[in-house]
């Protein structure tokens, strides 16, 4: 089964640079942007079954990364 890649670049791609102005000038941001990649990393290797857990937890940690998204998504359109 082929995992899709979730990084913020690939989910967001017209956000590039302000992506990167962000995490280069808001340290909450940054925060959420690295957790929100450090979970993505984790997510595949679970999809991967590189780290085998049950579907539950799996499904909680989908539910975590979007609720990240969605708050990085929000920065990006309030950013100026």
């Amino acid at each position: 089964m082929s995992v899709e890649h979730h990084d913020l670049v690939h989910e967001f791609p017209e956000f590039r640079d302000r992506i990167h102005a962000l995490k280069m000038n808001d340290a909450h941001f940054r925060k959420l942007f690295d957790e929100y990649h450090e979970l993505t990393r984790e997510v595949e290797n679970m999809e991967n079954e590189v780290t085998p857990v049950a579907t539950h937890t799996e499904e909680q940690a989908k539910m975590r990364r979007l609720h990240l998204k969605d708050a990085l998504y929000c920065m990006l359109n309030a950013a100026v």
